[in-house]
């Protein structure tokens, strides 16, 4: 069924509309409006698939109205001014039903709503596989994106070298370039993205376990540019690491 919404300020008009609804076998009426701003109203709580507006309305006309809309429904537009049709199939409508209309006109436009909704409904399931296939391609590729000022950034997750908290924001440093990308995130948020091979070795610092060159004391030493603290809180666990790969007395 496809769900329908009636609106138009004139009560014999919106009556009519619902007569017609009623006497489609595909449609089902969700409700009726008098007013843009009633049917608004309605469209906070609720959904439909389509939309019956008349133009001419007061406070808010029906085309400025469909325009407000972020993700309009599909939309046949009803009035008795014929000057609006160009207009109104520049909002991409549907259809648009000259007053006064008959039941064959109605059908008409019915029946192009449920051709559209067909074609919506059988290009969404391809869309959703094409979604998950590219989603799957992504994790095989061992990536994640990042946030950078206005720009989300394409990071391969074997490219990190560690991670540093600073403030709010955290500097993700890799081997592929000498600045790090600062992005808006939490260190819990990307503890939890990364894999096996980081750990934690300090409040401020997730370190790729697969760059280190050395540990000393109570650093970490990954290159010349890079000697991390281990925190009191992690040197457990890091020794605890140390100690499956370590070889000797």
């Amino acid at each position: 069924m496809i769900r329908c919404l009636a609106i138009d300020d004139e009560p014999l008009a919106l009556r009519q509309l619902v007569s017609y609804i009623g006497k489609v076998p595909f449609l089902e009426l969700a409700g009726q409006c008098q007013s843009a701003l009633e049917a608004r109203a309605f469209l906070e709580h609720d959904t439909v698939d389509a939309i019956f507006c008349d133009i001419n309305m007061p406070d808010l006309n029906g085309m400025d109205f469909v325009k407000s809309l972020v993700a309009p429904p599909l939309v046949v537009f009803t009035t008795a001014y014929s000057e609006y049709a160009v207009e109104g199939f520049r909002v991409n409508a549907v259809d648009y039903l000259l007053k006064p209309f008959g039941l064959q006109d109605f059908l008409r436009a019915a029946n192009k709503i449920k051709e559209l909704k067909e074609l919506k409904d059988a290009a969404r399931p391809a869309a959703a596989e094409a979604k998950g296939q590219n989603l799957s391609a992504a994790d095989s590729a061992d990536t994640l994106f990042l946030k950078a000022d206005s720009r989300i950034l394409k990071v391969s997750i074997s490219d990190i070298r560690y991670v540093e908290a600073m403030s709010e924001y955290l500097k993700v440093w890799l081997d592929s370039q000498p600045k790090p990308i600062i992005t808006l995130l939490s260190m819990k948020k990307m503890e939890e993205r990364l894999p096996d091979t980081f750990m934690r070795i300090h409040r401020s610092y997730i370190v790729n376990l697969t760059k280190i060159r050395e540990v000393n004391k109570n650093r970490v030493i990954l290159d010349a540019s890079a000697n991390l603290p281990i925190g009191d809180l992690y040197k457990d666990a890091f020794q605890a690491y140390v100690d499956t790969k370590f070889l000797g007395k």
